[in-house]
């Protein structure tokens, strides 16, 4: 029998597919790219001539040293030089020998570009006869889907692929021609992207406006009413004297309170309108990763990495997509769906086709459920959050064929010779698509008896003190929003360009808030002025079209990429330059009148990817009495406390400082207690601080002195891109501890402790008890070939507690059984930080619970 081989991504989709084709195909998977640009170290030049310029005008010597380093020539029509990724040689060979048996070879990577440029270079590594050779592609893994996906076989679209490489070279020339310059000229360790830079910026410059931004007071102003039937009405005074009311100080709101006081009121305006609210579109890949942040509290890549396994597993169609497009199909059988449960009355009286944003991709589907009837899926192959993920998606589906909403809005107006009042209630008439998501509606049950003209007697008045607030951080959700918004990125970028931009160091999350890190406004303002088209919004942009121009065949990929290298390296050679050319402005040392604790001489201030510190400028001695010594420097917001009332309790106050050099404003940080230092915004650029001291309290984490668990050294303080933590200063040992939101730090890790005699099932593999994020678990002891793992049962703790460090061997005293009889397993609160136990019954939860209070075990859920 002749057979086929259909090479797919990732294991997951070929266990899937597997399934739906008959033995006469061979289904492999290749795990995504099998290949990339070569990546070599950049050797050090050993010519004069070879000086790696990166200029667009270099030499022959010069120009044979970048292409080699780089893996493309730009001069000879963008000529590449790709390797095999390491680790994939083995799935290379596997596929090759295959690839030999059979009489033809099917494609079936991702439908999106890079799935088009892994088919490709696929088929450039296998090697051989081209027409053995076909490209296949589908939306969803489905049988139906799958057999008609093989019924229209294409061949590879290298208008695609050109576009994939295009975006790839871009972003190498980038990184690689750039990082040296910012190495030499701000700090070693930095790097610029070329989506990842313009993120940067957007969090940058949200940054600098909260930190300028000056709160106004102003209040607020309620009167409530009696109505006839005795009922009570509460309204906002809008305007005084026909001018908007708001007053900035307690006169101005006094005597507007003693006018009130001597009005009469009457009812002038009593309104109502109704009100339709369009059922939503159907996830793309931007909306679904906003909503699954907003309502499921998922960043962007757990979000991704939870719909490939649902994608994978056939759940759910293709998630890289930014088309709202559904085939007429999946639109019958949702409406179907929706008429037989929910019945006509929530069924839209004609299909919803929602409108798709310009530059989307006409030929993907939305992102839906591969089949409706499937509402619970199977959660042994998946787990809990990424079912809550699918329901979203389930949910947001059915919804997007569903009636509107319906809603009455009433508008009431009061007036008197000098005040105008006004209240807006909202009567939800039919909820309609928003049943599927139990929108919380202000749904009022009794309408207020209104008269108009009717005399009002006023029963209280109400006062609120505000002050206004600065536009809020950017979460992964609204930063996903803007980027989209801006037509920066694609869908399948957005994850990697979130994540990116953190690992890096130039912005990190607290409370799911981005905050722009020091380096990362010190690179964005460089690179703005160096490199503007680099980090310009529109420029970005219209790149992200000209790629789609170039996959659809309207444009030429070498062109772009010309136009593109030339511009960029004109300007690289300007940056190359001294700042008094022109060039790119140094990160210079800001000197202070800080003593160094060592050697006495003056200390500096200097900027690097691992934040602010003081450094002495002894450092620039000879290399035999060079002073290594440094000071790290804590941002004062990191020390403050706050109450819910907004005073500090820590014994700061907060003072706008003003930097006497430039008026800018000024970043406070905390050096010990009896020091702050307060340095210009516009530093290194500025050379304004100052030092105020005085005698101030300390956090707990800067109060204790922290010695090492494991070697007995003592542990320094150090700040890294997530975040503040203790290291030891014992290089051999290199053993770290984490600061916790409360201030407090974390407890030593638990070291893995062997069970060789409990027995991993997929494997020949024992257990080792391990802790991470969500406490104690068994892993397989041949980690990462056996990724099997586990929750403890009490009875396996119980039966080798002389294996327990003394942290947890409380544990092994937990009740080994339920009530009911069923064993009981180990779980962890991620919240609160503590351990429970609870049970299941055939790999279900029953319910039952225990926790440790006061040094005993008690049942708190039966």
């Amino acid at each position: 029998m002749s057979k086929s081989l259909v090479i797919v991504e990732s294991p997951a989709k070929a266990k899937t597919i597997n399934k739906y084709l008959g033995n006469e195909y061979i289904v492999k998977s290749s795990i995504g790219h099998v290949r990339d640009l070569i990546t070599r170290k950049f050797k050090k030049p050993t010519h004069k001539s070879q000086k790696y310029s990166q200029s667009y005008s270099l030499n022959n010597k010069q120009k044979t040293y970048f292409i080699e380093n780089i893996g493309i020539d730009p001069y000879k029509d963008w000529k590449a030089e790709y390797s095999i990724l390491p680790g994939k040689e083995k799935i290379i060979s596997e596929l090759k020998n295959i690839a030999h048996k059979v009489d033809h070879i099917y494609l079936a990577t991702d439908l999106d570009r890079e799935g088009e440029a892994i088919a490709w270079h696929l088929k450039e590594v296998i090697g051989g006869d081209s027409t053995k050779f076909s490209r296949v592609v589908f939306n969803e893994i489905t049988k139906h889907a799958i057999k008609k996906a093989f019924k229209n076989i294409t061949k590879i679209n290298m208008h695609r692929v050109h576009a994939q490489q295009a975006r790839r070279f871009m972003d190498r020339i980038v990184g690689y021609m750039i990082s040296p310059l910012l190495w030499e000229k701000i700090s070693r360790g930095l790097s610029a992207g070329r989506v990842q830079s313009v993120a940067v910026r957007i969090i940058a410059e949200r940054e600098d406006i909260i930190k300028k931004f000056i709160p106004e007071e102003y209040w607020k102003l309620n009167v409530s009413f009696v109505l006839k039937n005795q009922n009570k009405i509460i309204m906002d005074v809008t305007h005084f004297n026909n001018k908007k009311f708001r007053p900035n100080n307690q006169n101005e709101l006094n005597i507007a309170i003693e006018e009130i006081k001597k009005s009469s009121f009457f009812i002038k305006k009593f309104e109502k309108k109704i009100i339709y609210k369009q059922a939503p579109a159907p996830f793309i890949t931007a909306t679904l990763q906003q909503s699954a942040s907003l309502i499921l509290g998922f960043s962007v890549k757990k979000t991704m990495f939870l719909a490939q396994k649902l994608y994978e597993e056939g759940y759910i169609t293709y998630i890289r997509t930014d088309s709202c497009y559904l085939s007429l199909n999946a639109i019958n059988k949702v409406r179907k769906y929706i008429k037989k449960f929910y019945g006509d009355a929530y069924l839209s009286n004609k299909y919803y086709i929602h409108t798709n944003k310009k530059h989307s991709q006409e030929a993907h589907e939305a992102i839906r459920p591969s089949d409706i009837k499937v509402k619970n899926i199977n959660t042994n192959t998946i787990n809990l959050d990424a079912e809550k993920l699918y329901l979203l998606i389930w949910n947001q589906f059915i919804a997007s064929q569903m009636k509107p909403a319906q809603y009455q809005f009433i508008t009431i107006k009061i007036f008197s010779h000098l005040f105008q009042l006004q209240k807006q209630l909202k009567i939800v008439l039919f909820d309609g698509w928003t049943k599927m998501f139990k929108e919380k509606n202000e749904n009022i049950t009794q309408i207020p008896i209104i008269d108009i003209g009717s005399i009002l007697n006023i029963d209280n008045i109400i006062i609120n003190q505000k002050f206004t607030k600065p536009l809020p951080r950017f979460t992964e959700a609204s930063l996903v929003r803007e980027l989209e918004k801006k037509g920066i990125g694609r869908p399948s970028t957005y994850s990697v360009i979130t994540s990116k931009i953190q690992e890096r160091g130039y912005v990190t999350i607290k409370k799911n808030k981005f905050y722009a890190e020091k380096m990362g406004s010190i690179l964005t303002i460089r690179l703005k002025k160096s490199f503007s088209n680099l980090i310009d919004y529109n420029f970005t942009a219209n790149m992200e079209k000209k790629l789609d121009q170039i996959a659809e065949n309207k444009l030429s990929w070498i062109n772009v990429l010309n136009s593109f290298f030339k511009d960029f390296s004109e300007k690289l050679d300007q940056a190359k330059k001294n700042p008094e050319e022109g060039g790119m402005e140094l990160n210079n040392i800001v000197f202070t009148s800080i003593k160094c604790p060592t050697c006495f001489k003056k200390m500096g201030i200097k900027n690097a990817i691992t934040g602010v510190f003081l450094s002495c400028l002894g450092y620039q001695d000879n290399l035999k009495k060079r002073c290594k010594q440094t000071i790290n420097l804590i941002p004062l917001n990191d020390v403050l406390k706050k109450k819910q009332n907004n005073e500090v309790t820590s014994g700061f106050t907060k003072l706008i400082n003003k930097c006497e050099k430039c008026n800018m404003f000024m970043d406070s940080y905390f050096i010990n207690k009896n020091i702050q230092l307060h340095i210009c915004i516009n530093n290194p650029s500025c050379i304004g601080y100052k030092v105020e001291k005085g005698n101030f309290k300390i956090p707990i984490w800067l109060s204790k002195t922290v010695e090492c668990d494991k070697c007995y050294s003592n542990m320094l303080l150090k700040k890294g891109p997530f975040g503040k933590f203790f290291i030891c200063v014992n290089i051999k040992c290199k053993n770290t501890r984490k600061i916790l939101p409360n201030g407090e730090i974390s407890d030593p890790k638990l070291e893995p402790i062997p069970f060789p005699e409990l027995l991993c099932k997929k494997s020949n593999a024992s257990f080792v008890l391990r802790e991470g994020v969500s406490g104690i678990f068994f892993a397989a002891s041949t980690f990462p070939k056996s990724r099997e793992t586990r929750s403890p049962f009490i009875e396996e703790l119980a039966k080798f507690q002389y294996l327990l460090p003394k942290k947890i061997y409380y544990l092994s005293k937990a009740p080994i059984v339920d009530d009911k009889g069923n064993k009981t397993i180990v779980c962890f609160n991620r919240k609160n930080k503590e351990y429970y136990v609870t049970s299941k019954k055939k790999g279900k939860f029953t319910g039952w619970s225990a926790v440790f209070i006061k040094n005993k075990w008690c049942v708190i859920n039966q």
